[in-house]
This record gives C-alpha cells, sequence and structure tokens, in this order.
C-alpha cells in the first residue's frame, strides 16, 4: 500500500511516499481503508522534532530517537475493510472516522491501517463526505476535552483565544451550543469566518488586545498555547472565578463518546466542519509546508485516492 513516511525528524522534505506492507488486523482490531486524513499542528510539530527542551526526551521516547517509528497521521475518515475475530461492534463497510493517538500509533498518513475497535473510532456522520468527516475529530475532540476541563455552562461569558484554527473553529461552535455567550479572538481575514460559525463578538488581535478592553469572561480558552504568559496577561480579563484553559495543559484524555456526541452534533448542523484547503496524499509535503506557516482556517485535509473508491 502507499503510505506517507517521516524518514527522519525535520522540515516537510523528510516526508516521503513509499510503499509499505499492508497491515493486518489482530482479533481486536478493525482495518480501515483511508479516503482521507488531516494535516494538524500536532503532526507538523512531531514531524519536525521541535519541543521545549522538558519535552525532548519523553517525545523521542514515545514517538521514536531518530525519526518517528511509525506512520504518522492522527485523524481519518474511511471505510472499515475488514474486521479481526473477536470484534462485535463494527462490519465490514462500515463508514467510520477516528482519532488515531492513543498509544502514539498515529498511521493515517496511508492507504490502510488497523485500529482496536475499542479506541477513539466510531461511526461517521451521515451526512458528511470523508474529507468533511476527516475535518471533526482533531479539533473537535481536543475543543471538547477543553471546554468541560473549563467547566463550561450556560450563560458563561467565553472567550477563544485562536478562534479560527482547527481546535478553535471546534471551541467556538461548541461553546455556543453549551449555551455560552461566545467571543472569538483571531486575525483580520478569520473575522467573517469566526463571526459566522457562531461568535456573539470577534476580536482582532492585530489591532485589539482584549485583556485592555474591561470585559471579564468566566472562561478564557487559548485553542493555539500560544499566550506564554497566560495568566498574568489574563488575569485583568477573567470574572471572579473565571478560569484560564490552554491546549498546553498536559495530555488530555479523550473518550469516544466525544466522537459519538460530535457525530450528533454535526448530524443536527449544529456544528460544521471548518476546511481550509484539501490536498491528495502525494502532495503531503506541500501540506505541511502550509501548515508550518500557522495561518490555516480549520483544518487542511488529505484525501486518499482508491481505484473503487466508493
Amino acid at each position: 500500500m502507499k503510505a506517507i513516511v517521516c524518514t527522519k525528524y525535520g522540515p516537510p522534505e523528510v516526508l516521503q511516499l513509499k510503499e509499505v506492507e499492508k497491515p493486518t488486523p489482530k482479533q481486536n482490531e478493525v482495518r480501515v481503508k483511508i479516503y482521507a486524513t488531516a494535516v494538524t499542528a500536532s503532526d507538523c510539530i512531531i514531524r519536525s522534532g521541535t519541543v521545549s527542551p522538558a519535552f525532548w526526551i519523553p517525545m523521542r521516547l514515545a514517538v521514536g530517537l531518530t525519526k518517528p517509528r511509525n506512520i504518522l497521521g492522527m485523524v481519518l475518515a474511511g471505510e472499515i475493510e475488514t474486521v479481526g475475530k473477536s470484534v462485535r461492534q463494527f462490519q465490514i463497510a462500515d463508514r467510520v472516522y477516528a482519532f488515531t493517538i492513543a498509544g502514539m500509533r498515529f498511521g493515517a498518513y496511508a492507504e490502510y491501517t488497523c485500529l482496536p475497535e475499542d479506541g477513539l473510532v466510531a461511526g461517521m456522520p451521515s451526512n458528511v463526505g470523508y474529507e468533511e468527516a476527516a475535518a471533526v475529530p482533531y479539533g473537535g475532540l481536543l475543543a471538547l476535552h477543553f471546554l468541560k476541563k473549563g467547566n463550561i455552562q450556560s450563560g458563561q461569558n467565553v472567550l477563544i483565544y485562536g478562534a479560527s484554527g482547527a481546535v478553535g473553529t471546534s471551541a467556538v461552535q461548541l461553546a455556543r451550543h453549551f449555551g455560552a455567550k461566545v467571543t472569538g479572538v483571531c486575525s483580520t481575514t478569520n473575522l467573517e469566518l469566526v463571526k459566522s460559525l457562531g461568535a456573539d463578538t470577534v476580536i482582532d488581535y492585530t489591532k485589539d488586545d482584549f485583556t485592555k478592553r474591561g470585559e471579564r469572561y468566566d472562561l478564557i480558552f487559548d485553542a493555539v498555547g500560544k499566550r506564554k504568559s497566560s495568566n498574568l496577561q489574563c488575569k485583568n480579563a477573567l470574572a471572579p472565578d473565571g478560569q484560564f484553559i490552554s491546549v498546553d495543559d498536559g495530555s488530555p484524555k479523550l473518550h469516544v463518546e466525544g466522537l459519538i456526541l460530535l457525530r450528533e452534533l454535526v448530524e443536527t448542523r449544529k456544528i460544521r466542519p471548518v476546511i481550509d484547503r484539501c490536498y491528495p496524499l502525494e502532495e503531503m509535503v506541500e501540506a505541511h509546508r502550509y501548515v508550518d506557516k500557522g495561518h490555516k482556517k480549520g483544518n487542511v485535509v488529505i484525501t486518499v485516492a482508491h481505484n473503487n473508491k466508493a
């Protein structure tokens, strides 16, 4: 099968399209024919190997010393091609989407991958295609985790910093779904997008500093992890007992129930996937170059062609 192999840590050019052995599922696994995946900010961090000194050794031990030991790619949408003998939850031809980060197995930059049936895999939303489905799990699950960690409540005043990225676009819509009054912070070119996702107020960070506006927020969620002096800068913008939450706040524990909830919200049009660009698998290097620039809107999706694609 075709897969993108990371030959060493470094720039996008270390990614190469190669023929590798098609995986065989274990008894508790399903093999998924992948039709779409996505290039996330986390993928680019792992590919480059550039992390803070405190995380350098733990990341290399988990992912690989000189190069990632597994094929990269954290999210996918596709069709189950075969199932292991003990699998009961899924059947051949089920359309699924998944987050493959559990156990650092990754594997979505390929035509096929195997996943445990009790992992982060669920039936994909029935009203969208594979490309849109692949744009849901990364931002959706992370936004859901951190908003719940911040104990989001209906009626709260919530600010999403970095509201136009993969996590941010999901966070704006989810916060709105939970009944919050939402303020989105983004750049000039993304104001209309964030507004269209349901933000009550949008702030252009290139022209205005939300911490100096006098507004108080019950929850501030940094969806990009760029406000390094977060607590000091944001304290003046927090309401009494308000919380600041960042995507940098530890490793989240994600659950398949989140994928099921996201599916329901997509199917009822409470949230929608946001896609900036699509690239074929063969142009993975270009996709990584684009994501590395740090200006993508929502998700960058990778399509995986099969001759017999449904």
